[in-house]
């Protein structure tokens, strides 16, 4: 465990740097670890050493670690991507961040099981940058209009947004990925919509998250270079 601690502070040294390369201030951009697939222990370990929040991308799996971890001071769960409207009641039970939201039906539901607990969460849109049809979210064009149709549902607290770059190695190709939520992010400031913000940008992951800094994000997503290769799962 005491591997993931040393990870951990080589990612925050390369935060670092990537923040006073793009002229940012230290601690503008968080480190989010994505501890999906990876025992209770893991995420211990990354605790001990001053990570409060975690990413999961499975409703289950991510609930009964937040039973496992109960109790534990300052823990919060954060799910990330697509997520199917009959788990938004197990989400709405225990995560404090949703980031992949891109459906109104699922925004209605969570937003149900929300007021019915007296619980509200943060929300980050996902912005399908890449243009990839395997990828979730929305369309740059559609998230301004999703984003207004939003303002019924009183649980979501609209934060901002979050993408998954195209995986390539052409730097160029990625920039441009996390260039156009830039752009999305732009118009949304613009747009009337009373009560959100569109401050927090997620992108960047283990490969490519100090491009991203240079590109304004403000939550990085890792998980291989702080817990390691996942095991393959059958």
């Amino acid at each position: 465990m005491d591997q993931i601690a040393e990870r951990v502070q080589a990612i925050r040294d390369r935060i670092d740097a990537a923040c006073a390369a793009a002229g940012r201030p230290a601690g503008s951009v968080e480190l989010l670890p994505v501890s999906k697939t990876r025992p209770a222990s893991s995420v211990l370990a990354a605790y001990a050493v001053g990570c409060r929040r975690f990413g999961e991308n499975k409703a289950q799996e991510a609930h009964a670690k937040a039973i496992e971890l109960a109790g534990t001071p300052g823990l919060e769960w954060v799910m990330i991507g697509h997520l199917q409207s009959n788990k938004a009641k197990l989400v709405a039970e225990f995560a404090s961040e949703f980031q992949g939201l891109d459906s109104l039906p699922l925004a209605a539901e969570l937003d149900r099981r929300l007021l019915a607990s007296g619980r509200r969460l943060d929300v980050l849109i996902q912005v399908n940058s890449s243009g990839e049809d395997s990828k979730f979210g929305l369309p740059p064009s559609e998230v301004a209009q999703f984003a207004s149709a939003l303002e019924p549902f009183v649980a979501l607290r609209v934060r901002g947004l979050m993408t998954l770059a195209l995986p390539s190695p052409d730097a160029a190709q990625v920039a441009a990925c996390f260039e156009r939520v830039l752009d999305v992010q732009r118009d949304l400031r613009h747009a009337p919509v009373p009560g959100q913000t569109y401050d927090e940008l997620s992108m960047g992951m283990s490969g490519d998250f100090e491009l991203a800094i240079a590109h304004g994000a403000t939550v990085v997503r890792i998980g291989t270079a702080i817990f390691g290769i996942r095991s393959p799962v059958h």
